[in-house]
């Protein structure tokens, strides 16, 4: 048995003991799962602390393999260790080390002894693979690390918060309370089945009107993030509805009642969409211009207005008009991947129609941003600050998977499987600026869409 190592240095600017924290917090793992291989939790017990188990599903590449976990070593602010249990390798222990330099920064290592099965074969023929895998994986794990410590240090000062969180698992709200938990900020999590009162869960009814919300919990903030999706499906009449009343009814139950309540929450966020804008062409608009004449506008003004009891018990309310969400785990992307990765992906019609696009570390790093800048309040846009076209998008994926893109999905095709969501949504161009996060000088993560997609996919 032949035994490797692997190693990941990054200095972060953040004290050891912070940084420990972050990794011990629940959450963790889900924010250190690369995105385009993410793992599943079977089950966990005991933190990281000695004896403490965790079992999880993953890939290798189409194969599922699980994964069975073991901590053995503990030192609080300096390091701990776990070991596979049963797994792919023969061997595998993972140290964590983390070392101060000074007051304000320390190195976190990442120490990775291994061992392949069927050596020598094995050895000769996986190792390559496996020490370019680990760096991808372990580059973006450095990566999220850096960043999440630096937004979390930024309000250090300002929290922890109590928040309570609607849409839990759904893409967005599935990627920011694990960023949140491991910043320190205690989650609940609004459920339509019998809740989980040990995870925080409260259970809640938008199209019955009730919300079982006691006025004597402490809520510092509220984050509103559900809704009926809109891509999916045909805008049949009953669609329509059911698209409408999920936003405006769960909008205006939650804003009435935390008004209502005797120690309402400082801050209220709700979901909106930059469908409020329309199709515009390629006019840049921001959050001062006027609601467009689609169907989907007509929708995000009504969402935006069922905030209108939290406005005026004075509760500060942001409506977040968020963009096209760029994750491989869900949305636009997680919908292009397959045929990109096949060659078979092409702009859509003339390709000259904008995405106003957004990371998802972007989407949860703006919210976490408004939830703390008292300046922010009305609508929001959620968007880099560098829309492009569809063809250039198109290129963009295309170079980043080393694929070509010569196809063209012509407009009479999305017109015909798709009717008008097609048109309001695929055809539709949209070019918004991010006012609001400029002024208020967020730093985004990825403000350029190859450097984001590059990240997301483990391509950098």
């Amino acid at each position: 048995m032949k035994k490797s190592i692997f190693k990941k240095r990054s200095e972060i600017n953040a004290p050891a003991e912070e940084v420990f924290k972050w990794h011990a917090r629940p959450g963790a793992i889900e924010r250190l799962s690369p995105p385009w291989d993410p793992l599943e939790i079977i089950s966990q017990t005991g933190g990281i602390h000695t004896g403490a188990e965790v079992k999880m599903k993953l890939k290798a590449g189409p194969i599922p393999i699980k994964w069975h976990a073991r901590h053995v070593e503990y030192q609080e602010n300096i390091l701990f260790q776990d070991i596979q249990v049963k797994g792919p390798f023969s061997k595998w222990i993972h140290t964590h080390r983390f070392e101060d330099l000074d007051r304000t920064k320390c190195i976190l290592e990442d120490s990775i002894e291994y061992a392949l099965p069927f050596h020598p074969l094995g050895t000769a023929v996986m190792e390559p693979f496996v020490e370019k895998k680990l760096k991808q994986i372990f580059t973006y794990r450095h990566n999220t690390t850096i960043a999440d410590m630096a937004a979390h240090q930024l309000r250090k000062d300002q929290g922890p918060l109590n928040i309570l969180i609607s849409g839990a698992s759904g893409l967005l709200g599935s990627s920011l309370i694990p960023f949140l938990r491991t910043g320190g900020h205690h989650v609940m999590q609004l459920v339509r089945r019998p809740p989980d009162n040990e995870k925080g869960e409260i259970r809640w009814d938008p199209a019955n009107g009730w919300i079982d919300l006691d006025d004597t919990d402490a809520i510092d903030a509220v984050i509103h993030l559900s809704g009926e999706n809109i891509g999916e499906g045909h805008w049949t009449r009953e669609k329509k509805k059911r698209i409408i009343d999920s936003r405006v009814q769960s909008t205006r139950l939650i804003a009435e009642t935390i008004s209502q309540m005797k120690n309402p929450p400082r801050v209220f966020l709700s979901a909106s969409a930059i469908g409020f804008y329309g199709d515009r062409g390629d006019i840049l608009v921001d959050e001062s211009d006027m609601v467009g004449n689609d169907f989907i506008s007509d929708v995000c003004r009504m969402w935006e207005e069922s905030t209108d009891a939290a406005v005026a018990a004075g509760i500060r309310t942001a409506s977040l008009r968020i963009g096209i969400v760029l994750s491989p785990q869900g949305g636009a992307l997680g919908k292009l991947l397959l045929p990109f990765t096949l060659g078979i992906g092409g702009k859509i019609s003339t390709g000259r129609q904008y995405m106003s696009w957004i990371s998802i570390d972007d989407t949860i790093g703006a919210i976490h941003h408004a939830l703390f800048d008292d300046k922010i309040s009305g609508p929001v846009n959620l968007v880099s600050p560098n829309p492009v076209t569809n063809k250039e998008f198109t290129l963009r994926l295309a170079k980043v998977l080393s694929r070509p893109a010569y196809f063209t999905v012509p407009k009479f095709a999305i017109e015909t499987v798709f009717g008008e969501m097609g048109r309001e949504t695929i055809l539709s161009s949209t070019r918004v600026k991010p006012g609001v996060l400029s002024e208020t000088e967020y730093s985004f993560r990825h403000p350029d869409l190859e450097g984001a997609l590059r990240h997301l996919l483990g391509k950098t």
